[in-house]
Parts: structure tokens; sequence; C-alpha cells
């Protein structure tokens, strides 16, 4: 890299945090063909119940990165070597979906967020347990629009591949991360579900502010909304779910966010070459945005890319504050990790911020 952006994207977080942006963030930036990133951590990891300052080796929940960093891979990797296509019907999958307009739906359109599904429902309020069946009868209830229609962002869909991944590989999604995922890369010690208390996971949300206005618009009681403890998601339908859902539930450092965005373009560290490419591609041509398999594309309208970064670019954000973007044209992989939620939650648009810090390193490093 030619010069050290650490000062400059310092000064932009601080100022960021002054503005009341989020208590704490953690930046990081790397070469994708070099070992070493560059991190910068401002602010603090908790206000309350105490003061934390914030460390670059706080574990961040990283909300819905879960989507491209675990599905993604997964769905690829079963691709590959369970007999799965991105053509398949949920039904093949999923046989007592059979019937029903969600069994109709392919691989591909969950992936895409071009199955017509809702953008989000409380699943917990459908669902009598958290049991798959249970959950998949209450995805099966929900309204299912026309195919490709449109792209509609959809937390239902990605709870749905979780759970189609693991009735294929009959064990836990969060089991099949660590043996095919993060086992493989070393990365266990720096993301994952579930996180132990000793890994000090940055303080969250002391009430769920937008979800409860969600219920509220659905005539739904909040108090249905599943509690909140250290070490779980701010994400509701995850909670329920115990935290491992294919929609939201990873928690990882900037490290291991980092770690992981180089693998997964490295050809032959976790994918093949033609699987990252067409995890990369853009796969709704001519509607509103470019959706990759769980990736955004920079070329979408309004993302938060923004024009330091080519129309290669993809990447992805997270509702409590985190993005991730990869360049493979610059050849350069940078993460946002902020603690929005803490310790309520602020409806602050991030999207400036991140545009200003990719382009803070892109000024830096060509």
């Amino acid at each position: 890299m030619s010069s050290d952006a650490g000062p400059s994207v310092r000064r932009l977080l601080e100022r960021a945090i002054r503005a009341g942006m989020a208590p704490g963030m953690v930046a990081g930036w790397q070469s994708l063909d070099e070992a070493d990133p560059r991190f910068v951590a401002v602010g603090h990891a908790s206000l309350r119940p105490v003061v934390e300052k914030m460390t670059d080796g706080r574990w961040f929940d990283l909300a819905s990165l879960t989507k491209p960093l675990v599905i993604t891979p997964l769905v690829l990797l079963t691709v590959r070597t369970a007999g799965l296509s991105l053509e398949s019907r949920v039904a093949h999958v999923i046989p007592e979906l059979g019937g029903e307009p969600l069994g109709d739906r392919r691989i591909r359109h969950l992936l895409t967020h071009t199955s017509g599904l809702p953008a989000w429902e409380p699943i917990y309020a459908r669902a009598r347990t958290p049991s798959a069946e249970d959950v998949l009868r209450a995805l099966a209830e929900l309204p299912v629009g026309k195919v490709r229609g449109e792209v509609v962002y959809s937390c239902p869909g990605f709870i749905l591949l979780g759970l189609i991944l693991e009735r294929l590989a009959d064990t836990s999604l969060d089991a099949l991360m660590s043996r095919h995922v993060l086992e493989p890369l070393g990365l266990t010690n720096e993301i994952g579900f579930r996180p132990a208390p000793e890994n000090s996971p940055v303080a969250g949300t002391e009430s769920p502010g937008t979800e409860q206005l969600l219920m509220g618009e659905r005539d739904l009681d909040p108090a249905m909304i599943p509690r909140s403890s250290p070490g779980l998601p701010d994400d509701g339908n995850s909670r329920f779910l115990g935290g491992v859902a294919g929609n939201a539930g990873l928690f990882g450092t900037i490290r291991g966010v980092l770690g992981l965005a180089r693998a997964i373009v490295d050809p032959g560290a976790l994918l093949t070459d033609a699987e990252i490419s067409v995890a990369i591609r853009n796969h709704t041509p001519g509607l509103e945005q470019a959706r990759g398999l769980g990736w955004q594309l920079a070329s979408s309208p309004g993302c938060s890319a923004g024009s330091a970064l080519t129309p290669t670019a993809f990447g992805h954000t997270g509702f409590t504050g985190t993005s991730l973007w990869i360049d493979p044209t610059r050849n350069l992989a940078m993460a946002l990790l902020a603690n929005r939620t803490h310790p309520g939650h602020r409806p602050t648009d991030l999207h400036p911020l991140r545009r200003r810090f990719h382009q803070l390193v892109v000024e830096a490093t060509t």
C-alpha cells in the first residue's frame, strides 16, 4: 500500500462518534494479496452498565453480514458436494412445502432476494416453537409475491436457506459453518455464532426499539419479542432460533471479518474461481438493485459502496452498524464495524460515513 490511511480514518470515526452515530467503531482494510490488515479503533465498546474502551479485538454482532459470509459460501459448497443446484426448487429439499407457493421457489431466488418473500416478519409471533417444523410452517404462511418482479431484501428468505442447509446436512448451521469454513481457515477464535463471554462482545441494545415499532405496525404485542442477553444477536428472529439463523447471528472481530472476506475471494482457499465468479456476478439485470448471491453489487443505486469503489465491488451491511465491501479491481477489502444499537437503536444513516471511509482508504492506497 502506498501510504497510511490510518490518521485520516481515525479523524473521520472520531467525528462520527462525536456526532452520536455510535458509541464506538473499528475500521479495517487490507490488500487482498497481503496478510496484514490495518485497524483503527475509537470510542467505547460499552457505555452501560460499565464504560469500556473500544479495541480492535472486540467481537461485534455482525447482523446481516451473516447472509453473504455464512449462507453464500455454505450454499456454494453444498452445491459442489451434496447434489444441490442453484436451480433446485425449495420443495426438492423440503418436501412438506410441496404444493405451497414457497416450495416452487428456487435456491437462486432466495439468494438474490427475488423470491417474492416479504422483507421482514416476526417468525417468533407465527411459530409455536423454534423447531424447524414450526418455523417452516410459519414461513409457508407468509405472503409470496411475483418471482423476479422486483428485488425485495428478505430476511425470511435467508432463514429458509439456513433451514435448507441444515436439512441437507442433518446438522446445525453453526456446526456447518465451523466445520466447513472457519476451522479450515483457522478463524474459529475470531468469528462465529454465539460467542463465549470471554470473547468480549460489544454491548448491545437495552431496548429493541425498531422491532417494537414493526410489531406495533402489525398490531402485535411487542412483549412477544424474544428477550436479549449477552452473546445473542440484536435480531429477534435469530434470538428465537437460539442465536443461529441464516439471516443474522454471526459475531466476529474485525480480523475475523477481513480474514473471511479475503478467503472468500482467494480461489482455492474456500471456493473455486468459478464459484466466486457466480457469487459476485449480477443475477438481477434490469431490476432496481444489482444482486449477486447474497451480496449487493456496487452498481446498485444508493448503496453504501460510494463512488470510490469500482463497479466490480460487492459488499453488504448489517443493521447493528456493520459493513463489508470487497473491490477486486482495487484489490481491497474494507470493513467498518460500529455498535450503533447500544444502548438504544439509532436511526442514523451510516452510508455517508461508509462511503467516506472507502474514499479515504482508496485515496491512500492508489
